[in-house]
């Protein structure tokens, strides 16, 4: 049991540490907002981790594969999702003007609440993520996983998730880093914006 433990959790902290959509919005809340409203994010990520473990379990893959247009609402839903996210972004950085560029401006556009949907939305968005759940369940667990070895493995890409997400949140919160995003701001937020929607349109355009 431990060395499939170990293979889950090896492939999966390289997926997890890989920048993508969580993390560009992981970083943004934490830095724009707090830690706490960071860590909000990170439990929206764990929970929807959960959901995309507990689907590759289910055979969710093979449910696509007999339904292709499932798979595919889903995906065009998921790139719609971040393409609209990366040009709110993108919009929100060319409105704002010099004098709105306190953190306390965005801190009245965050709640803890929209926060922890937005890091689960974005975590969602991707049906992708229950194709490599399967794929790394295929690789490193048996054919037949017993329930507590399929527990023990989301339990344990959840923790990844969580622990890695969460380093992010701290790194990110900190006060030098929340000072150089305030001097370069609009930047920073359209290159942000700029790879959520090539995020986006990539899921959209790819096949399979």
């Amino acid at each position: 049991m431990l060395s499939h433990l170990l293979a889950v959790a090896s492939v999966w902290l390289v997926a997890a540490v890989s920048p993508g959509p969580n993390f560009l919005m992981t970083a943004r809340i934490a830095v724009v907002r707090s830690r706490g409203a960071g860590f909000a994010a990170v439990c929206g990520i764990g929970i929807a981790t959960v959901i995309w473990g507990v689907s590759g379990l289910a055979g969710i893959k093979t449910l696509f594969l007999a339904a292709p247009w499932a798979y595919a609402t889903l995906k065009l839903a998921g790139a719609g999702y971040l393409i609209y996210s990366g040009v709110r972004l993108i919009v929100l950085a060319e409105k704002r003007s010099a004098a709105d560029s306190a953190l306390s401006v965005d801190a009245k556009e965050f709640s803890t609440s929209r926060a922890f949907w937005i890091g689960f939305a974005t975590s969602l968005a991707n049906p992708r993520s229950a194709l490599s759940v399967a794929s790394i369940f295929a690789v490193a667990l048996p054919a037949q996983p017993s329930l507590g070895l399929g527990v023990a493995s989301v339990a344990l890409m959840v923790a990844i998730s969580v622990g890695w997400y969460a380093c992010v949140v701290w790194l990110f919160a900190a006060e030098a880093v929340s000072n150089g995003y305030r001097r370069l701001r609009r930047a920073i937020d359209r290159i942000a914006g700029g790879l959520l929607a090539l995020f986006g349109a990539r899921l959209a355009l790819e096949r399979g």
